[in-house]
């Protein structure tokens, strides 16, 4: 894969750049900045990037608004949002597009090498990948939410679905059959009333989309 990354921090650039070339892939670009970001983005066409979400000049949102403007242009672009804190409003604005190939995981997550890669080429491949904790947090909703319906089990499948798994390793992580987890995902689907398709990705992005506009 080509990738373009988009990271302030030396020390964490290079050990990506480090990474990433062992594993066969080539870092196209390292930027610092996202109004470089930006512009590589669109000079290399990467097949997927890594953003910061804090950037100079103020460290707040830069990586957001770099990727979300960059997606604007090509809509398609992959981006894995890395962050250091769960940032769930961050997550939820750059999900709100309801776009495939998106990805948002705590730095931490690196370290955790097969992982770490495992979410980039899900993310390279059209699919999301949500760190555990920012998917507890979208979920973390005020009483009277239509997610007040779910059973536990439920709760379980959709957080295992937000983070991008398919039906065979949810079945797989829970000790269900392939077939009992089918019956859930459309319970949930029922529930929030939301479309009972089950194909890919798409089924994870339309409940964070809903979970993000409730």
């Amino acid at each position: 894969m080509r990738v373009v990354i988009a990271e302030d921090n030396v020390l964490l650039a290079e050990g990506l750049n480090l990474l990433l070339g062992q594993e066969g892939h080539e870092v196209v670009a390292t930027v610092a900045d996202a109004a470089a970001f930006v512009a590589v983005v669109d000079r290399c066409r990467p097949d997927v990037t890594i953003v910061d979400v804090r950037l100079p000049p103020s460290f707040r949102d830069e990586g957001i608004r770099a990727a979300l403007a960059a997606r604007r242009t090509r809509p398609d672009l992959p981006v894995l949002v890395l962050s250091q804190y769960v940032e769930p409003a961050y997550a939820t604005e750059l999900l709100a597009g309801g776009a495939a190939g998106l990805g948002y995981l705590l730095k931490d997550k690196i370290g955790r090498v097969e992982e770490f890669l495992a979410a980039l080429q899900r993310v390279a491949e059209g699919g999301t990948a949500m760190d555990p904790e920012v998917v507890t947090q979208l979920l973390a909703r005020p009483r009277d939410s239509p997610l007040d319906g779910l059973t536990r089990r439920e709760r379980e499948v959709l957080v295992l679905m937000a983070e991008g798994h398919t039906n065979q390793v949810i079945a797989e992580k829970l000790f269900l059959v392939e077939s009992s987890v089918h019956k859930h995902i459309g319970n949930i689907f029922a529930k929030l009333g939301l479309p009972s398709s089950d194909i890919g990705h798409r089924r994870v992005l339309a409940v964070l989309a809903y979970l993000n506009h409730t």
